[in-house]
Protein backbone atom coordinates (compact mmCIF):
# COMPACT_ATOMS: atom_id res chain seq x y z
CA UNK A 1 0.00 0.00 0.00
CA UNK A 2 1.77 3.09 -1.24
CA UNK A 3 2.85 5.50 1.44
CA UNK A 4 2.36 3.16 4.40
CA UNK A 5 5.47 2.44 6.44
CA UNK A 6 6.46 -0.89 7.99
CA UNK A 7 9.42 -1.90 10.16
CA UNK A 8 10.33 -5.59 10.05
CA UNK A 9 12.22 -6.86 13.10
CA UNK A 10 13.76 -10.32 12.77
CA UNK A 11 17.25 -11.70 13.45
CA UNK A 12 16.92 -14.26 10.62
CA UNK A 13 18.13 -12.77 7.30
CA UNK A 14 15.98 -15.14 5.23
CA UNK A 15 12.81 -14.11 7.07
CA UNK A 16 13.75 -10.44 6.74
CA UNK A 17 14.30 -10.76 3.01
CA UNK A 18 11.06 -12.70 2.40
CA UNK A 19 8.90 -10.27 4.37
CA UNK A 20 10.59 -7.26 2.76
CA UNK A 21 10.03 -8.62 -0.76
CA UNK A 22 6.36 -9.35 -0.04
CA UNK A 23 5.79 -5.87 1.38
CA UNK A 24 7.86 -4.10 -1.31
CA UNK A 25 5.64 -5.71 -3.96
CA UNK A 26 2.62 -4.19 -2.20
CA UNK A 27 4.23 -0.73 -2.24
CA UNK A 28 5.03 -0.29 1.45
CA UNK A 29 7.95 1.84 2.66
CA UNK A 30 9.93 -0.89 4.46
CA UNK A 31 12.86 -0.70 6.90
CA UNK A 32 14.47 -3.67 8.65
CA UNK A 33 16.11 -4.29 12.03
CA UNK A 34 17.69 -7.35 13.63
CA UNK A 35 17.44 -6.50 17.35
CA UNK A 36 16.00 -4.07 19.91
CA UNK A 37 19.02 -1.76 19.79
CA UNK A 38 18.64 -1.34 16.05
CA UNK A 39 14.87 -0.79 16.36
CA UNK A 40 15.36 2.00 18.87
CA UNK A 41 17.99 3.64 16.64
CA UNK A 42 15.73 3.43 13.56
CA UNK A 43 12.78 4.89 15.48
CA UNK A 44 14.78 8.08 16.05
CA UNK A 45 14.35 8.95 12.35
CA UNK A 46 11.63 6.62 10.98
CA UNK A 47 8.09 6.38 12.39
CA UNK A 48 6.49 3.21 11.00
CA UNK A 49 2.76 2.75 11.07
CA UNK A 50 3.22 -0.98 11.63
CA UNK A 51 5.98 -3.17 13.09
CA UNK A 52 6.33 -6.88 12.37
CA UNK A 53 8.01 -8.02 15.58
CA UNK A 54 9.82 -11.35 15.88
CA UNK A 55 9.35 -12.58 19.44
CA UNK A 56 12.68 -14.45 19.59
CA UNK A 57 15.29 -11.69 19.33
CA UNK A 58 18.82 -11.66 20.74
CA UNK A 59 19.14 -9.51 23.85
CA UNK A 60 15.76 -7.94 24.56
CA UNK A 61 13.03 -10.24 23.21
CA UNK A 62 10.13 -9.03 21.09
CA UNK A 63 7.59 -9.05 23.92
CA UNK A 64 9.79 -6.88 26.16
CA UNK A 65 10.49 -4.53 23.25
CA UNK A 66 6.77 -4.29 22.48
CA UNK A 67 6.01 -3.41 26.10
CA UNK A 68 8.76 -0.75 26.01
CA UNK A 69 7.41 0.77 22.80
CA UNK A 70 3.77 0.75 23.95
CA UNK A 71 4.80 2.49 27.20
CA UNK A 72 6.41 5.35 25.24
CA UNK A 73 3.92 8.04 24.13
CA UNK A 74 5.86 8.51 20.86
CA UNK A 75 5.32 4.90 19.81
CA UNK A 76 2.20 3.70 21.63
CA UNK A 77 -0.06 3.98 18.57
CA UNK A 78 2.15 1.95 16.22
CA UNK A 79 0.45 -1.31 15.23
CA UNK A 80 2.67 -4.23 16.27
CA UNK A 81 2.24 -7.72 14.82
CA UNK A 82 3.96 -10.51 16.75
CA UNK A 83 5.76 -13.00 14.49
CA UNK A 84 7.16 -16.27 15.83
CA UNK A 85 8.44 -19.63 14.65
CA UNK A 86 7.99 -21.17 18.10
CA UNK A 87 4.22 -20.96 18.33
CA UNK A 88 3.23 -22.52 21.63
CA UNK A 89 -0.11 -22.65 23.41
CA UNK A 90 -0.66 -19.27 25.04
CA UNK A 91 1.87 -17.36 22.89
CA UNK A 92 -0.77 -15.37 21.06
CA UNK A 93 -2.42 -14.39 24.35
CA UNK A 94 0.97 -13.32 25.81
CA UNK A 95 1.73 -11.29 22.69
CA UNK A 96 -1.64 -9.52 22.85
CA UNK A 97 -1.21 -8.90 26.58
CA UNK A 98 2.19 -7.30 25.90
CA UNK A 99 0.51 -4.85 23.52
CA UNK A 100 0.70 -6.57 20.14
CA UNK A 101 -2.24 -5.90 17.86
CA UNK A 102 -1.96 -9.16 15.90
CA UNK A 103 -0.09 -12.45 15.64
CA UNK A 104 1.51 -14.43 12.80
CA UNK A 105 3.26 -17.76 13.07
CA UNK A 106 6.20 -18.78 10.89
CA UNK A 107 6.80 -19.99 8.34
CA UNK A 108 5.36 -16.87 6.74
CA UNK A 109 2.59 -17.69 4.31
CA UNK A 110 3.43 -15.58 1.26
CA UNK A 111 -0.15 -15.94 -0.03
CA UNK A 112 -1.92 -14.60 3.06
CA UNK A 113 0.60 -12.33 4.82
CA UNK A 114 0.16 -9.25 2.59
CA UNK A 115 -3.63 -9.32 3.01
CA UNK A 116 -3.26 -9.80 6.78
CA UNK A 117 -0.99 -6.75 7.01
CA UNK A 118 -3.33 -4.77 4.74
CA UNK A 119 -6.24 -5.59 7.06
CA UNK A 120 -4.67 -3.44 9.79
CA UNK A 121 -4.55 -0.47 7.43
CA UNK A 122 -8.14 -1.14 6.33
CA UNK A 123 -9.22 -0.88 9.98
CA UNK A 124 -7.54 2.56 10.06
CA UNK A 125 -9.74 3.64 7.16
CA UNK A 126 -12.85 2.46 8.97
CA UNK A 127 -13.52 -0.87 7.28
CA UNK A 128 -13.73 -3.99 9.38
CA UNK A 129 -11.01 -6.61 9.62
Amino acid sequence: MAGKSVLIVDDNPINLKLMKILLDIEGYDVKMAVDAREVLAILETFQPELIMMDLQLPGMDGLALTEKLKADPRFKDIVIIAVTAYAMKGDEERALAAGCNGYLSKPINKETMPAYIQSFFDVEKGSSR
